[in-house]
């Protein structure tokens, strides 16, 4: 008996998911708890697994589709029972009559489907004549567009049929609207025009429903917030000097490394105890103040930019902080966050030193109302007591609501981090 694949609960407030793409091929066998799709919202991207073991059936729901809470999107046949399309038709008891040998003026060109269980790899189209090598990309696009291999001309070595054929296939229907009389009409040789077509190629992506979330909140933070950033700039001489001389120790006993990230986890939460509007966000016409600190992470995940929270990071040690963020990172990448573990933070870290930015402007994630963006660390020259000397230094740059946080405010938090980052003693003796 068939098993049905639903779309689970997500996450508070989500009723309908978009299909991110199938990691399975029907017929193809899956074991328990092994992904078979990925499932898109507005909030983070998740896999569905396998209820049983057992192979993908019939698909109900195809890539881009949108899907409900509890709608079923396809099926699953149990180990041991083949799909109903895959299983082999009925033969013709040999009392039947033979049917009459096809004319060979009549007879239809065969196509050979790929073998079961090939993946990512050519398959071997046989047309009338030739047999034609389809790729990976191409087999794809044509089983999205529902087209056949015989439809395309190949262009690809020995013969092979590409994307990018397939995709000249698609347009031509509409470059033949341009016949070659209307071309020399308007002055276009029609050789000219096909080879400026061919460099002048353009994909169409629709927008992730996590992306498209992603630049809603962005839009709405900018429309709904007064927003302004003020700046400064740490010395990072006393950080290195403490990861430089206990970074192997550290190491070693709680096997992570020690990184930058935990020094300004600790030095936000210093200035966040300071200046509570920063940890505050604006509801209706009040003011919520907040006694925790649940800090938020900018990662570049598989799917985009997601900000997984530390819960109480005022609670956590340096070890627990790095172990914590590594952790979140790897499953950043492999979109294997759940969405609880991105959802209400009360202040963001962004770190784009990491792809080198030496300067930025971030913005509030709302409802939060303040982040603070960390950039590359430079030498540069500096003064001190009177003399030049290089220093390694990075630009800090805070974004804030000004709606509840004043110019004072921010800019004396934003000197608190610089104060802590340059003298990390100042935590650990609270002052």
């Amino acid at each position: 008996m068939s098993i049905e694949l639903k779309i689970p609960e997500v996450g508070e407030s989500i009723t309908e998911v978009e299909i991110g793409g199938w990691l399975k091929r029907q017929g193809e066998l899956v074991q328990k708890d092994e992904a078979v799709v990925t499932l898109e919202s507005e909030k983070a991207t998740v896999e569905l697994p396998a209820p049983e073991r057992g192979t993908l059936g019939k698909v109900l729901k195809e890539k881009g589709s949108v899907a409900k809470v509890g709608e079923v999107i396809g099926y699953l046949e149990p180990a041991g029972e083949e799909p109903e399309a895959q299983k082999p038709k009925q033969e013709v008891p040999s009392s039947a009559p033979t049917p009459q040998r096809q004319e060979a003026g009549d007879k239809k060109p065969e196509v050979s489907t790929p073998v079961r269980g090939r993946k990512d790899k050519e398959s071997p189209v046989t047309t009338t004549g030739r047999e034609v090598r389809v790729m990976p990309a191409a087999q794809r696009l044509l089983a999205e567009e529902k087209m056949s291999p015989e439809q395309i001309k190949p262009t690809g070595p020995g013969g092979r049929l590409l994307k990018e054929d397939v995709l000249r296939g698609l347009e031509k229907p509409k470059e033949d609207q341009a016949t070659p009389e209307l071309q020399r009409a308007a002055g276009t040789p029609p050789v000219a025009a096909e080879a400026a077509r061919e460099d002048r190629e353009e994909e169409v992506v629709p927008m992730s429903r996590l992306r498209r979330a992603v630049a809603e909140r962005l839009v709405e933070a900018q429309q709904t917030a007064a927003l302004l950033t003020t700046f400064n700039e740490a010395d990072m001489t006393e950080v290195l000097a403490l990861r430089k001389e206990y970074g192997e120790r550290f190491q070693q006993k709680y096997d992570v490394k020690l990184g930058f990230m935990s020094f300004f986890v600790k030095a936000c939460i210093d200035a966040l105890k300071e200046f509570p509007a920063l940890n505050g966000e604006v509801r209706g016409t009040n003011i919520i103040y907040r006694n925790y600190y649940d800090i938020g992470v900018a990662i570049g995940g598989g799917k985009g930019l997601v900000v997984p929270v530390l819960r109480n990071a005022e609670r956590m040690s340096f070890a627990e902080i790095e172990l914590a963020i590594g952790d979140l990172a790897r499953r950043a990448k492999e979109n294997k966050l759940k969405v609880e573990e991105i959802q209400g933070g009360t202040f963001t870290i962004s770190n784009g030193g990491v792809y080198g930015s030496l300067l930025s402007t971030p913005i509030v994630n709302p409802p939060q109302s303040g982040v603070l963006g960390m950039h590359a660390i430079q030498e540069r020259p500096v003064a001190r007591e009177g003399s030049v000397v290089v220093r390694p230094m990075m630009y800090l740059a805070l974004t804030y609501d000004h709606r509840i946080v004043d110019g004072r405010e921010g800019v004396t938090f934003l000197k608190r981090i610089k104060e802590a980052i340059e003298s990390p003693a100042r935590m650990l003796m609270e002052i």
